[in-house]
Order: structure tokens, then C-alpha cells, then sequence
């Protein structure tokens, strides 16, 4: 499978998995933390006696996370027999009845999100109680979006003496408190936090909200991308960047929440094959999301906090590839994107805009959200006299 030596978390992770203990793994996406947990655990599930149950349980936040780890337990195990089966959201009565088979039966392993899993539970036919590990992967992902509650019922269902991994890319106090309540005497292995890859190069460009889709449009067609993410901070945005590019002549497709399992299915195995070379999304799939290929990340919104912009942007320059990162910054969003470079430790490059977009406002993440006091920024490029829609400084989608 092409693994010569292992990353960093690996090396640090799986021998203390091995040794059956608790495990805090605390580490950015992209590190492999997927195989520190995973090729562990079918090792160990491999000496285990087949009693018809399930043996392994890992609770992730999104179907994307849940079916890119299932394909990996294909890969690693398809020579030793170990069984899976991914369980999520939003299929058929047919799906939930082919999952509610593999749970009786007992599949080896299985990856769930909280909310199917909680259904099956609920129904009373999972047994658990055989169950030697608990595995929670992107965890803080999964308190961000309110499964607390959640994840403490599906443990309330497991053997007690078990084996607890949890992994998250970021240790806020609510991460400590969710550790403390379900790891015994854990070892915490901690690498470099939320940092980017040294790998991506991280460019900016300081825009008007009118000029956001020209930009884009730019760095695309400049670039020729053949395989690029550009992410939104809200669905009805998604919509609006599809048409822009569309119109431009870039082919391009786009995921999230509001589309159908099968049609996100679809469009990721699209997009994985390089069918479509763009794919407009929301945070949706800024965690977890294996693809080697990916060239470029845009970020057309300043991501909602500090955190989602490392994880946004961790999704290029994967597997020691280069990368490149663009983001668009509105005047209402310089405090957060100022925010951003303090947490990262870098200031990023701001980028002159192309000479048809004209003149955009002045960087300045210390001043306050006022519409209005932006001062124009002189590009380095000629003013090409292009006209300002009235009424839309600063004003967001």
C-alpha cells in the first residue's frame, strides 16, 4: 500500500495501543491518525476468538468520515478477513435493515455517526457487551456539532472494561472534560497543534464582497486546476459560487447537508476520479477527507473560527505534496482572519488583486466591524475603472 515508514502519530500511538492502553491522541488531519488506530486495533481483533459480536467501535461526525474509514479497514484488512460496515444517516429502510443484520451478526468492526447509531441502539437488538474497543475519531468535531450526549449514551451501552481511543486535532476544555469521563489512566500522545502542513503555501487576497467571484474565477483559470476544493461557510452560498463558476465555463460540482446520501456519494467518487476537477463545499468535508491529489483550496468565506481554517486548508498538500491555500477576505471578516494568523503564527501573504477587478479595501485586522470605513487599498495593478455595485461593501453572502 506503499507505507515504508510510519508518521509521527503512528509511531507514537500504536505501540501504546498495542499494549492495551487508553489512548488521548491528540494531532492535526492529515497526520495518519486513521492508521494509528486502525492497524492496532485489527492486529489485535485478529487475536481475538470469533464469538459473533461486535469487537470495535468507531464513532466519527460526518457519513464522509465514516465511509472514507470504512474503505481504509477494506484496504488494510483485505487479506486477513476482518469485517466492517459503516453506519450513517440518510439511506433507505432497506439500508437500515442490511445494517441492523451486520449488527446481530456482529461485523469485527464497526464505523458509525452518533445519530444512526443512537436509532439502532434505541431498537434494542445491538450487543455491545462484547465489545473490547471504543475509538472516537475527530471528536472535538463531534462536541462542535452537540454529541456530547450522544457519544455518553452509545459508551453507556459498552463493555465497561474496555479499550478507549480518542482522537481530536484540538484539546478545548470540553475535550478534557469528555476524556476524563470515558479514558482510564490514558496515555496522551500530542504532536504539533493545529498548524498547517509547511507544504501548503498560504496566499490571501483582501476583496470586496462584489469582487469575490471575479478573484476566484482568476485564480482558478491562472492556476488550471485539476483537482481543487473551494469551501463556503453557509449552503445557500454553495449554490451561488456553482453558478459563477459554471457560467465562467469551469466545470465544478458541490456537496452538502442539503444534498441526498446517494447524490454526496456520488459527486465525492466524481470528484475523487477527477471527473469533476472543482467541488464547492461546505465544512462538511474540511475533516477526514483523504484525497492525495488535491491541488488547491480556496477559501471563499474567512471559515467561522480559527481551527476549520487548518482543517480546511489541510485538505491539499496531503501525503508530503505541495499545496496551494487562498482565502478571501472581507472588511467583516479582517478581526477573524487576523485571528487566524495569530493562532498559526504566520502572516499570510495578501496578494495584489487581478487589474479587471480594480481596488479592493485595506488590510486591517485590529479595526472594528464598521460598513463604510474601509479605505480602498491601491492595487499594484492598473485601476481598470471597473464599477462598484451600489449598497455591497462589505456586505457578506
Amino acid at each position: 500500500m506503499g507505507f515504508e515508514k510510519p508518521t509521527p502519530i503512528q509511531s507514537e500511538a500504536i505501540p501504546h495501543i498495542l499494549k492495551k492502553k487508553d489512548v488521548l491522541g491528540i494531532a492535526q488531519t492529515g497526520t495518519g491518525k486513521t492508521a494509528a488506530f486502525l492497524l492496532p486495533t485489527m492486529d489485535r481483533i485478529l487475536d481475538t476468538p470469533d464469538n459473533g459480536k461486535v469487537k470495535a467501535l468507531v464513532v466519527v461526525p460526518t457519513r464522509e468520515l465514516a465511509m472514507q474509514i470504512d474503505q481504509a479497514t477494506e484496504g488494510f484488512g483485505y487479506y486477513t478477513g476482518v469485517s466492517s460496515l459503516a453506519i450513517y444517516g440518510g439511506g433507505t429502510g432497506k439500508e437500515f435493515s442490511r445494517e441492523k443484520k451486520a449488527l446481530q451478526q456482529g461485523a469485527d468492526l464497526v464505523i458509525v455517526t452518533p445519530g444512526r447509531m443512537l436509532s439502532h441502539l434505541n431498537l434494542g437488538y445491538v450487543d455491545l457487551s462484547e465489545l473490547e474497543f471504543l475509538i472516537l475519531d475527530e471528536a472535538d468535531r463531534m462536541l462542535d456539532m452537540g454529541f456530547h450526549q450522544d457519544i455518553m449514551r452509545i459508551a453507556s451501552h459498552c463493555k465497561k472494561k474496555r479499550q478507549t481511543l480518542l482522537f481530536s486535532a484540538t484539546m478545548p476544555e470540553k475535550m478534557r472534560r469528555l476524556a476524563h469521563d470515558l479514558l482510564n489512566d490514558p496515555v496522551t500522545v500530542q504532536l504539533a497543534l493545529s498548524k498547517p502542513s509547511e507544504n501548503v503555501k498560504q496566499s490571501a487576497y483582501v476583496v470586496f464582497d462584489y469582487q469575490k467571484d471575479d478573484v476566484l474565477i482568476d485564480i482558478l483559470k491562472k492556476k488550471r486546476v485539476e483537482s481543487g476544493i473551494i469551501f463556503t461557510s453557509r449552503k445557500k452560498t454553495v449554490n451561488q459560487v456553482v453558478r459563477a463558476l459554471r457560467k465562467a465555463g469551469l466545470k465544478c460540482g458541490k456537496i452538502s447537508s442539503d444534498l441526498k446520501q446517494e447524490e454526496r456519494e456520488e459527486v465525492m467518487l466524481d470528484f475523487r476520479q477527477k471527473k469533476i476537477p472543482l467541488l464547492v463545499a461546505t465544512d462538511v468535508v474540511s475533516r477526514g477527507i483523504d484525497i492525495d491529489s488535491i491541488e488547491i483550496v480556496v477559501n471563499y468565506d474567512v471559515p467561522p473560527n480559527e481551527e476549520d481554517y487548518v482543517h480546511r486548508i489541510g485538505r491539499t498538500a496531503r501525503a508530503s505534496r505541495e499545496g496551494e491555500a487562498f482565502t478571501l477576505i472581507v472588511p467583516d471578516d479582517m478581526q477573524r482572519f487576523g485571528r487566524i494568523e495569530k493562532l498559526i503564527e504566520k502572516s499570510v501573504e495578501k496578494l495584489s488583486l487581478p487589474e479587471n477587478v480594480g481596488n479592493g479595501p485595506e488590510y486591517n485586522p485590529n479595526r472594528n466591524k464598521r460598513r463604510g470605513f474601509f479605505k480602498s487599498k491601491k492595487s499594484h495593478n492598473h485601476d481598470s475603472g471597473k464599477k462598484k455595485p451600489k449598497g455591497r461593501y462589505g456586505k457578506k453572502r
